[in-house]
This record gives C-alpha cells, sequence and structure tokens, in this order.
C-alpha cells in the first residue's frame, strides 16, 4: 500500500538553457541528480516525505545537453529505497556519460556489488532525510565494503548531526562526500555556527563537499546570495575537493521551482573565477568519479 501523508511536488520546468553569468566549460560534470520511475513498476517507498513525478533518462540526457553539461552522475533517489534498478538501467545505456551512486544494504552476495559496480557505480549513499534511506549506525560497516569495492561513501544529514558524526566520518578508509552544504537552514544562521564549522574542518582535512541544494537551505529567491559565505568558505577549505550539482528534478522543493541555470548564476557567485569554476566542473569530479578531462 502506498503512502498516503507524502505530498506532491512538482516537475522541474522542460525548458532549460545555458547561464548568463556563467560559461561552462567542456568536460563539466553535474554530480547530482535522479532519475525516478513511477508505481507499480518501479515502487515507491511508504515512508518516504514527498510524492514526485517521473523524470526520465530522456529529460535528464536532455537537461545536460541544454545545460552544457558533458556528464553527470546519479544519485539513487530516497522514494525508491533500495532499489536500484531503474537507475542501474540508466547507467548501463549511458556507460561512457554517467556514473552512479547507489543505496545497497549491507550483506548482499557479492555479485550484485560487482553489477552495481560493472554498470558505473562508484559510491554509496547513506541518507537518513525524506525517509527510504540508510542510516549511519553502520558508518564502520559501509566504510569496510567501500574499500573493498573501490568506491566513496557519500552522505545526506542534517548539518546538526555533524559534531557527533564527525569522529567516526574522520577515520573512514574511503573518501567521502557530504551532500548540499551540509543541508543547513540558513536562516538565522552565520558562518561561525558550530555545526557548519564542524564541515569546514572535515573538508580542510580532506573531505569532499557537494556544492549543490542552495534552494534548500536559502531563505531567498534565486540566485540565493544569502548562500555566498558558506559556499566561500568551504571553497576555501578545499577547493580541490568541492564539486557542484544541478539537484535535478529537484524533490520536495514547494518554494520557487528555479532553472538549472538559475543554479549555475550562483555557483558564478560562489566561484567568481574561471579557474575555480574549472576546477568545481571538471578538475574535481572527474578525479572522483572517474571521467576523462575535456583538454583545456
Amino acid at each position: 500500500m502506498q503512502h498516503t501523508v507524502a505530498p506532491p511536488c512538482p516537475a522541474p520546468p522542460e525548458d532549460q538553457r545555458r547561464s548568463s553569468r556563467l560559461v561552462v566549460p567542456p568536460g563539466a560534470v553535474d554530480t547530482h541528480a535522479h532519475v525516478i520511475g513511477l508505481p507499480p513498476a518501479y515502487p515507491f517507498v511508504n515512508d518516504r516525505s514527498y510524492t514526485p513525478p517521473a523524470a526520465t533518462a530522456e529529460q535528464y540526457l536532455s537537461m545536460l545537453d541544454a545545460a552544457g553539461m558533458a556528464y553527470g552522475v546519479l544519485v539513487q533517489v530516497s522514494v525508491h529505497g533500495i532499489d536500484n534498478r531503474l537507475m542501474l538501467q540508466t547507467l548501463r545505456s549511458n556507460r561512457t556519460r554517467l556514473r552512479g551512486i547507489a543505496v545497497m544494504p549491507l550483506g548482499l552476495p557479492e555479485s550484485d556489488y560487482a553489477d552495481a559496480k560493472a554498470a558505473g557505480v562508484v559510491g554509496l549513499r547513506l541518507n537518513d532525510l525524506y525517509g527510504g534511506g540508510i542510516d549511519f549506525s553502520q558508518l564502520r560497516e559501509y566504510g569496510a565494503l567501500a574499500k573493498e569495492m573501490g568506491w566513496h561513501l557519500q552522505f545526506l544529514l542534517d548539518g546538526r548531526q555533524l559534531p557527533r558524526l564527525a569522529p567516526e566520518m574522520s577515520k573512514l578508509p574511503v573518501p567521502f562526500v557530504v551532500d548540499h552544504m551540509g543541508h543547513f537552514e540558513l536562516a538565522g544562521m552565520t558562518v561561525d555556527d558550530t555545526n557548519f564549522q564542524t564541515l569546514v574542518s572535515l573538508v580542510r582535512d580532506g573531505g569532499w563537499v557537494k556544492l549543490s541544494g542552495a534552494y534548500r537551505q536559502s531563505a531567498l529567491e534565486p540566485p540565493y546570495e544569502d548562500t555566498v559565505p558558506y559556499a566561500q568558505c568551504l571553497l576555501d577549505a578545499g577547493p580541490s575537493r568541492c564539486v557542484w550539482g544541478s539537484d535535478w528534478p529537484h524533490v520536495a522543493n514547494w518554494k520557487t521551482m528555479m532553472h538549472v541555470h538559475d543554479l549555475l548564476d550562483t555557483l558564478a557567485l560562489w566561484a567568481p573565477t574561471r579557474a575555480q569554476q574549472h576546477a568545481i566542473l571538471v578538475d574535481n569530479p572527474s578525479e572522483l568519479y572517474g571521467f576523462e578531462r575535456a583538454p583545456r
């Protein structure tokens, strides 16, 4: 039986175009997006917090083309829980252009992990927001699995959890990536916030962070100018470990529905130089996800 409380969320705009503030460099990577199927073929988990429309591979690839992005990284969406079938199918059909971050429980047959890796999975996501995810109670065990598979770990969390989790995160034997700049609510915050500074310290000490999800954190309308000092603190802390993601199709967003070019315009505020933009969009994600770098 499907969840009856999770509210429907709107679809992203169908029309997309290039950013007016930022020239997307060749080889750019969108490191955070989702494909979504519909029940009954692709059931939704009962404990979800939203009900999305479909988001097809064709729609995502069209968005990448319109925005000028060469590559993309699909992240298993929370409403499909541990059912990675649609994402894996999409990866297999786009082996050169796409990589994936799966949500997989521990203790599966080795062939399941091997099949995911062969399809293009390069990491595992732990997520205790929005329902349908895997929490952080077995972080050490997931670190061991990721090391065995040659993967990294990706975390969707409430930034207020970071002081508690940071000691164990810092001991992981694999790289880790924090989604959406820590997923903070910026209203009433400053960059001196203890929880945010914990994230800054993790990034300074070798952690990765996605400069993404500005609309999830900001108290303002696009271009989300209140996010600028936070993004720039993270860039200062780890300029070679910051990556950008569109977060398409922008699920669980009931505020202004932005276009991807609006989010790239925001990136131009965060990282105003061409060198910074190239690092965030090309150099850094190519290293983390294994894409071929375009010549400068």
